[in-house]
């Protein structure tokens, strides 16, 4: 590889257990939009979570068709790992393709198809991530991954497998991860329309035409600082999804308001405001040690929310609140992102604005989503 370049994630997964879902000699095509251009792409797929061995017998990928599971003819590239176009995947373990030759545009569509040639039982376990708000295609019987029209038996919101897109770069290429929940995941967003906050920022940075970024979401909906609920908790997981990516240089953490909520119930996992802080100071320390720049967002107002009724309170609200006088005035991070001062209801400070409310008064619509990207200060990314 030239000194000039370097890989950089231009689209990954916040990998968690995929619940009901089971797969015999079938292809699955997954859908992901690219926050990157280039000429040189490679994948990443994960058995991170599975007990026993994982086979893909084989993967392809193309540039996607309009908005169906089609292919552009002439963009189906097979994709090899070590030369080879199947691979047996460890449990626990991940695996890094073989450069891919395709000419790709930042906020372009990338269809990846991997073909399960045996038996994966419901209770495998499948590491993906589910509730991802795009439309992916199951096949009929076979290896259809170069297939310019997918044979379809069945569609799903779930990802299976993959774990990140990277792109090869310039190296003055930044990679920006942002670490979160379900907010940053983009819960209740609209299905198939990228309009995720993070998806947001990429088109913005994309649009101002300065230093080139790639956009990582780890958003995992349920995900919290400090104790495993969906996916392994904030702090466990730091090291694999934000140090580990490819080509980071900046953080957003975006994160705390499941360990407000302590939806279980659980007296052991109620938290006071001084354990979070004490999380997110680590987020910062282990940021910085590894030479990355981090930031640090306020949380949103969840007042009277309905998604869980009874998670929110007037002693998780005070937490919320000093939490976030924290963030802006402690200088442990190295600017603040205020998504609270952005969104909130000037009458109802532990609300945010009803018209960036999609119902629930915890996540925010399409239109809250992008104001929150529209609210960040592109100068952080110089």
């Amino acid at each position: 590889m030239p000194e000039d370049m370097r890989w950089v994630g231009a689209w990954t997964n916040g990998l968690v257990t995929v619940d009901k879902s089971a797969f015999s000699n079938q292809t699955l095509r997954m859908i992901a939009r690219v926050t990157l251009g280039g000429n040189k792409l490679r994948l990443r797929l994960s058995n991170l979570y599975g007990l026993q061995k994982l086979t893909i017998g084989a993967v392809h990928v193309g540039l996607r068709d309009g908005a169906s599971e089609r292919i552009v003819p002439g963009s189906d590239r097979t994709v090899t790992f070590g030369g080879q176009g199947a691979a047996v995947i460890g449990p626990g373990a991940l695996i890094v393709s073989d450069p891919v030759e395709l000419d790709v545009t930042a906020l372009s569509d990338l269809a990846v198809s991997l073909y399960i040639p045996g038996e994966i039982p419901e209770n495998f376990p499948i590491t993906g991530h589910g509730n991802c708000h795009q439309t992916n295609y199951l096949s009929t019987p076979g290896d259809h991954t170069g297939a310019t029209a997918l044979p379809v038996q069945a569609t799903t919101e779930n990802w299976y497998f993959l774990g990140a897109i990277e792109i090869l770069s310039v190296a003055t290429t930044g990679g920006i991860v942002c670490l979160g929940d379900s907010l940053t995941e983009g819960n209740l967003s609209s299905l198939d329309s990228n309009s995720r906050w993070p998806d947001q920022l990429a088109r913005r940075l994309a649009a101002r035409g300065e230093r080139v970024f790639g956009v990582m979401n780890q958003g995992i909906g349920g995900n919290r600082i400090l104790h495993d609920m969906r996916g392994d908790s904030g702090l466990r997981r730091f090291d694999r999804d934000v140090l580990g990516q490819a080509g980071v240089t900046h953080v957003i953490a975006c994160i705390g308001t499941n360990d407000l909520r302590n939806q279980r119930g659980l007296e052991s996992e109620i938290v006071t405001a001084a354990q979070m802080i004490a999380g997110l100071q680590q987020f910062a320390l282990r940021a910085r040690a590894a030479g990355l720049t981090i930031y640090g967002a306020t949380l949103l107002g969840y007042e009277n929310e309905t998604y869980f009724p009874g998670a929110w309170t007037p002693a998780g609200e005070a937490k919320r609140q000093e939490i976030n006088a924290w963030i802006r005035t402690a200088g442990a991070f190295d600017a603040v992102i205020d998504f609270d001062k952005a969104t909130v209801d000037p009458a109802r400070p532990a609300s945010m604005r009803a018209d960036y409310d999609c119902g629930d008064h915890l996540h925010p619509n399409d239109v809250g989503y992008r104001h929150m990207a529209d609210s960040i200060d592109l100068s952080l990314f110089s």
